[in-house]
This record gives structure tokens, C-alpha cells and sequence, in this order.
């Protein structure tokens, strides 16, 4: 007898067999290949009619690959698929979150994740850094911002409310952009990146071509001791670090968030008859932005 039973997953153990078998078995172990999550709680009877085989065809199949008959098979399929499952949630998603909790449980952990990373941003904001860098925004003459993917969120708000309050600024993806960006700035300038994780290379090469030329280089992430953090002019750290999950990067933006916000408000201070004025007064109103 085999002892894949033993030894290999039933669908590793399904798949390894695929080459070597051959016509109605070869379908059956292809259906059950592709669809796990049926054919791990079908009967034997309504499994081989959607497969287009016979019933003992699926016995034959389960007695190749060592098990004791099909109920046999399907009771292995439906575990192994089962921990696929769940492995895949929780490298996605996370362990706080279940597949079946109900939507009152997942909108608590949600809140819960958004006021855990305000407090922890609350504690990790260095606001002499954060004044230090408004001051510069406030008064320079290009300000270049460089975010990605995630990390372009809050970055993109921050664009917007500073392009509203008539700060020059540009915003920029890319590798190429970003150097294009970094040359055009000069004295006094701001080049801005935000990066949680702090390996960002192209952040890290924006803020040196810009620091180069004389820019301020300033970065918002989610870790302080990264080569980007340690190199830059100002860090500002949100007090998150990057996780491996997708509920640790909804709390972590956060963070970012909240952060690019807090610079915002600074730098309209500093400029209050800028804040409210529409660029438009005819088209305009505050509202329409706010």
C-alpha cells in the first residue's frame, strides 16, 4: 500500500500523481485538484457525477494514494484544505480577525487597532521635529513628496491640503520620478518621503539626490533605526512599524495619517490668511474642499 496516506498531504500527494495517471482516474484527481473546498464535503456520489466519473473511480483514486477508501480521502482534503485556509487568512489578514467572526467583532477590532496606533503615535511624534519641519514647509519654495503603494495615502492628503492652502508642492511615484524630482530641488527646499517599512530604496535615493542639493530631507516611518530614518535631516516616527498582516497596516496607517496631519495643521498656522481662501472665489467655496 502507499503511504501518502502517511507521509504527503492528500492534496500534495493528488498533485504529485497527476502525471502518471490516466484517463478517468487522471479527471478525478484534476477535479478534486481544483476545487478542494467541494470535494471535501461532497458525497462520493455527487463528487464523481461532477467530476464524470464513477463512484469507483474515487474509490480506485483513494486506495492509490493509501487511504483506507474515499470517505477516508475526503476526511484528509477537507483538514489539509481547511489549514490552507486558515494559513492563508492569517498571513493575509491576520489572527485578530476570523473568517467567520461577525461584523460587530471585526468593527471592534478595527477601532480597537485605530486608537491602539493614535495613542502609540501620540507617544512617538517628536513635535520639536515636527515644528522644525513645518517651519521649513512653511517657507520653502519647492516641496517634493515621494510615497508608494500604501504609503502614498496619507502622503497624497497631505498634497492636497498643502496644494490648498497654496504651498508649492508636487507629489511623486516612481523611481524616475523621484529622481526628476530630487534634481529640481535647491536651498531650502523640502523633499519628503514617507515609508513605514524604512527600506524604501527609491525614498532613500530621492532624499539623498535632494539633500545633496541643498533640500531639507524628511521622512515619516514606521522605523526609527532604518538607514532612510538615521540619514535623513528630520524623522518622523509614527510609532507603528511596519507588521506582516493587513490589520497591522490598517492600524499603521494610522499612524501615517495622523502624522502628515499633524504637519499640515502646523504648516497652516503658520500661514492662517492662506487657510479658507479659495483659489476661485466664482467656483470655490470652502466647503467644496474641505
Amino acid at each position: 500500500m502507499s503511504t501518502h496516506a502517511d507521509s504527503t498531504s492528500p492534496l500534495q500527494a493528488l498533485r504529485d500523481s497527476l502525471p502518471t495517471l490516466t484517463g478517468a482516474t487522471a479527471r478525478a484527481a484534476a477535479h478534486i485538484v481544483a476545487d478542494p473546498a467541494t470535494a471535501g464535503r461532497e458525497s462520493i456520489t455527487r463528487l464523481a457525477e461532477a467530476a464524470g466519473v464513477s463512484a469507483a473511480t474515487l474509490t480506485r483514486l483513494a486506495d492509490l494514494l493509501g487511504f483506507d477508501g474515499f470517505p477516508a480521502l475526503r476526511a484528509a482534503i477537507a483538514t489539509e484544505h481547511g489549514r490552507e485556509v486558515q494559513g492563508g487568512w492569517q498571513r493575509d489578514i491576520g489572527t485578530e480577525i476570523g473568517p467567520n467572526d461577525p461584523p460587530e467583532q471585526v468593527l471592534g477590532v478595527l477601532v480597537a487597532a485605530q486608537h491602539r496606533a493614535a495613542r502609540q503615535a501620540m507617544g512617538a511624534v517628536d513635535l520639536r521635529t515636527a515644528d522644525r519641519v513645518a517651519d521649513w514647509i512653511a517657507h520653502a519654495a519647492r516641496i517634493h513628496l515621494y510615497g508608494e503603494w500604501g504609503d502614498s495615502v496619507a502622503l497624497h492628503e497631505l498634497y492636497l491640503r498643502l496644494l490648498r492652502i497654496g504651498r508649492p508642492v508636487w507629489w511623486h511615484e516612481g523611481a524616475q520620478a523621484a529622481r526628476v524630482a530630487a534634481g529640481l530641488v535647491g536651498a531650502g527646499d523640502v523633499a519628503l518621503a514617507l515609508s513605514r517599512s524604512g527600506r524604501d530604496e527609491i525614498a532613500l535615493d530621492f532624499l539623498a539626490r535632494a539633500r545633496a542639493n541643498g533640500a531639507h530631507s524628511v521622512v515619516i516611518t514606521g522605523d526609527p533605526t532604518a538607514q532612510l530614518a538615521t540619514d535623513a535631516d528630520a524623522t518622523l516616527y509614527t510609532g507603528t512599524r511596519e507588521g506582516t498582516a493587513w490589520t497591522d497596516h490598517f492600524a499603521g496607517r494610522v499612524g501615517d495619517t495622523l502624522t502628515a496631519a499633524l504637519l499640515w495643521v502646523l504648516v497652516a498656522q503658520r500661514v492662517p490668511d492662506a487657510v479658507g481662501i479659495p483659489q476661485n472665489p466664482t467656483t470655490i467655496t470652502i466647503g467644496d474642499t474641505q
